[in-house]
């Protein structure tokens, strides 16, 4: 039986277990994926739970502790992730946000990610682009303001090793020109999208479309998709409408996604795409398609998506 002044030598409880939110903000913006956040985060915390009392007391910082083993636990899974995603059946697009005023139904763990800049699909994908060591360090310091020498605990290199990995990561998000916070108009861009694409307008699609413009599908293999991106505003446009032709009844509805105006369509009450947008002034340079039914379950209850797009 504990006595009183071992019980408040102990960690709080309450303040540890208050450590989620914070680390699922940090797994995600490092796994760019729901599930595997979540998955790592319960790992850090098994790894808390496994230590014995006396080791728990003596650490200075319950959260710090959390965040370092949680960016650890991240680092590793990112490691094998590179493999795996080698052998991924068409794109890897990371697993998209809701909001959660929009999607009361939406299942935790979505409801504990700060849907900021540093979750837009554009900036996630430059992310992907970055080697494990160089994610780590700039997500840990340039988006959550950690000190180099707090990272290095977790990279267990030195403060100046992690400066340099963070420098070179932000050098890889100037290069790509990740966009800037999004403006009033970008929710009627996407607006006007939706509205081009329900009615079969390819003029207008063209025309909402930066010439240029990429759209990239992500499907996993499980359902059906384009598997190359598809390039130029002309053919993207010609694509949506050929799948508009496809799934007579499919319904478009816009949402935030990742923090940004998106689309979600769905075919017999069943979401079966998530769509983000790249927006530059007054046309679409970008679109990330995830039809992976597996990266939709923060946005439907309604069973796994059917292979229509």
């Amino acid at each position: 039986m504990s006595t009183q002044s071992e019980s408040q030598s102990q960690p709080d409880l309450g303040a540890v277990v208050g450590e989620r939110r914070h680390l699922t903000n940090v797994a995600y913006r490092l796994l760019g994926s729901l599930a595997e956040a979540e998955d790592a985060v319960q790992e850090t915390y098994a790894r808390w739970y496994a230590m014995p009392p006396l080791r728990q007391e003596a650490v200075a910082s319950p959260g710090a502790w959390l965040t370092t083993v949680v960016g650890r636990v991240c680092l590793d899974v990112l490691g094998s992730a590179r493999a795996r995603r080698e052998r991924y059946v068409g794109a890897w697009i990371p697993e998209p946000l809701p909001d959660r005023a929009e999607w009361a139904g939406a299942d935790d763990p979505a409801d504990r990610v700060t849907l900021d800049e540093s979750v837009s699909m554009a900036f996630l994908v430059v992310l992907e682009s970055m080697t494990p060591a160089e994610r780590v360090a700039f997500v840990l310091h340039d988006v959550f303001r950690y000190s180099f020498g707090e990272i290095a605990e977790t990279l267990d290199r030195t403060p100046a090793a992690c400066r340099q990995l963070a420098s070179s990561g932000r050098r890889r998000m100037r290069s790509a020109q990740a966009p800037a916070a999004p403006s009033a108009g970008q929710a009627g861009l996407v607006r006007h999208f939706r509205e081009a694409w329900e009615a079969r307008d390819i003029e207008a699609l063209v025309g909402l479309l930066d010439p240029d413009a990429t759209m990239v599908a992500d499907g996993g293999g499980l359902v059906g998709t384009v598997l190359h991106p598809v390039e130029g505003g002309e053919e993207i446009a010609a694509y949506l409408i050929h799948i508009a032709d496809k799934a007579p009844g499919l319904r478009l509805l816009e949402r935030t996604v990742n923090g940004r105006p998106g689309l979600v369509a769905q075919h017999t009450g069943v979401t079966v795409t998530v769509a983000a947008f790249d927006l530059e002034g007054d046309r679409v340079t970008r679109i990330w398609a995830v039809r992976n039914p597996e990266k939709l379950r923060a946005w439907t209850g309604n069973g796994a998506a059917r292979a229509i797009l």
